[in-house]
C-alpha cells in the first residue's frame, strides 16, 4: 500500500543558512543507496521535507534497509498519499488506512496535523479534533490517549495530503563528504572496520590503506581485508582501498631493532606511510581502531609513541570502548564473521614473545636509527608499489 517515504533527519535541521548544503548531500546519498534496489524512485525536496517516490513497483523491505545505511537520515516513514477531494474523503482515507495498517484495533490513537498549505479549510486542531471523532466512530475500541499513544498518526496538508503514522529508526549521523575525508589504517581485525563506520556516521569520507606482508600473509588474508572494506562501503560509498607491502620493512626492523619493541616501531612506520598516502589523496586525518589497553602497543604510553610520528591528526573513536562493546557494533554492521576468519595480518605474524607496553619514546628513536641505511628506500617503494583498489558495495 505504500508508495513513497518520508525521510527525516535530526542534526541537519539546526545548519542555519547552510542546512540546503546538507540536505542536498543527504538527497545524493539516498539516490547512491536507491540505485541497490529494484525499481525506480524520485528523490525530492519540498518544504524542509525530503521524500522518497516509488515510480514502479519495488521491495518494501529491501528498500527500506538500503534506506537505513544512509547517514543523517534519523526516520524512515512510509507514507501514503492522498488527493486533496474534501474532508469527508480524507476522514474515509483514513479510516482505511488504520484498518490495512492495524488489524488490532484495540489501540489508543493520537491525531498529528500539521498544515503546510494555508488555504485548507481547517486548521491543524480541527483536524485532530474531527479527524478523531471520525476514528472513533469507526472503531469505538479505540481511546485517545494524547501522552503515549499506541499510534501517532500523521496528518500533512501540503500540495497533496501525506497519511502516515510508523518511523522506522534510520542511522543519524551526518551525510558522507559534509566534513572532508580522512585514511582508515584498516586490517583484518574486529575494531578498524567499526572505527572507519564511526567516522564515516560524522560525514567522513573514507579511504583506506591496508599493509599486507606477502608469503608471511596469503593473498586470501588480502581478499578479507577488501570484503571487509565491502561491507563498510554499504555505508561509506566506494572505498580507495591502498594495499602496501610491508614484508622488506618488517624483516628489516626485525634484522635490525629489540625484538620487544617490534610492535611499537612497526606501527610507527605505518602511520608514516599512511600518512604520507594520506597527504596525497587530500584527507585530513588518520583512523585507527585503538582502544586504550586492549594490547600492548595500545597503552597510553605506547599510543603517545605512534602518535609522535604524526603531524595530521589522528581520530581513534574506539578509544574507550571495551571488546564486547566493539564487538557488538561489528556485529550490527554486520563485519564481525568475516573479521573472525582465521587469515592472519602482519601484526600478528612478527608479534614479540613479550612486548614493550611502556616504550622509552628516545630509546625507541635511538633503535629507529639502526635502520637509518635502508628505511627510506624501503618506504619509497612501498609506496611506489601501492596496490589501489576500489571496492564498492554490490546490490
Amino acid at each position: 500500500m505504500f508508495t513513497a517515504f518520508l525521510i527525516k533527519y535530526a542534526e541537519i535541521g539546526v545548519k542555519g543558512k547552510n542546512r540546503y548544503l546538507f540536505e542536498d548531500a543527504l538527497v545524493q546519498q539516498i539516490k547512491y543507496a536507491l540505485k541497490r534496489c529494484e525499481g525506480e524512485f524520485k528523490v525530492h525536496k519540498t518544504q524542509g521535507r525530503i521524500y522518497v517516490d516509488a515510480l514502479t513497483a519495488f521491495d518494501f523491505d529491501e528498500t527500506v534497509d538500503n534506506l537505513k545505511t544512509v547517514f543523517g537520515i534519523s526516520g524512515i516513514c512510509p507514507v501514503v498519499y492522498v488527493e486533496d477531494e474534501g474532508f469527508e474523503k480524507l476522514c474515509e482515507r483514513v479510516v482505511q488506512y488504520i484498518d490495512d495498517v492495524y488489524p488490532d484495533k484495540n489501540k489508543t490513537f493520537k491525531i498529528m496535523a500539521r498544515r503546510a498549505r494555508k488555504n485548507y479549510p481547517l486548521d491543524s486542531m480541527e483536524i485532530n479534533r474531527e479527524m478523531g471523532g471520525a476514528v472513533l466512530d469507526a472503531y469505538p475500541e479505540m481511546k485517545v490517549d494524547v501522552h503515549k499513544p499506541d499510534i501517532e498518526l500523521n496528518i500533512e496538508v501540503r500540495e497533496k495530503i501525506y497519511i502516515y503514522s510508523e518511523m522506522i529508526p534510520g542511522p543519524g549521523g551526518m551525510p558522507i563528504g559534509t566534513a572532508g575525508k580522512a585514511m582508515l589504517l584498516l586490517s583484518g581485525g574486529i575494531d578498524s572496520p567499526v572505527a572507519g563506520y564511526m567516522i564515516a556516521k560524522r560525514g567522513v569520507k573514507i579511504d583506506a590503506v591496508y599493509f599486507h606482508a606477502p608469503p608471511y600473509t596469503s593473498e586470501r588474508a588480502k581478499q578479507k581485508v577488501a570484503d571487509l572494506a565491502k561491507l563498510v562501503s554499504r555505508y561509506t560509498g566506494p572505498i580507495y582501498l591502498h594495499v602496501i607491502n610491508f614484508t622488506d620493512i618488517q624483516l628489516y626492523i626485525y634484522e635490525k631493532c629489540p625484538h620487544e619493541e617490534l610492535t611499537i616501531i612497526m606501527r610507527r612506520i605505518m602511520m608514516r606511510i599512511a600518512e604520507q598516502i594520506a597527504k596525497e589523496t587530500e584527507c585530513l586525518g588518520l583512523i585507527t581502531g585503538e582502544s586504550i589497553g586492549q594490547v600492548a602497543s595500545q597503552t597510553m604510553h605506547s599510543l603517545a609513541a605512534t602518535n609522535e610520528v604524526c603531524t595530521m591528526p589522528v581520530y581513534r573513536p574506539l578509544i574507550g570502548f571495551d571488546k564486547q562493546e566493539i564487538v557488538e557494533a561489528a556485529e550490527k554492521i554486520n563485519t564481525y564473521e568475516t573479521s573472525i576468519l582465521p587469515y592472519e595480518d602482519c601484526c600478528t605474524i612478527f608479534v614479540a614473545k613479550h612486548p614493550v607496553t611502556k616504550p622509552n619514546l628516545n630509546m625507541i628513536k635511538k633503535h629507529e636509527k639502526n635502520l637509518e641505511e635502508k628505511l627510506d628506500e624501503l618506504i619509497k617503494t612501498a609506496l611506489e608499489t601501492d596496490e589501489l583498489m576500489i571496492v564498492q558495495c554490490d546490490r
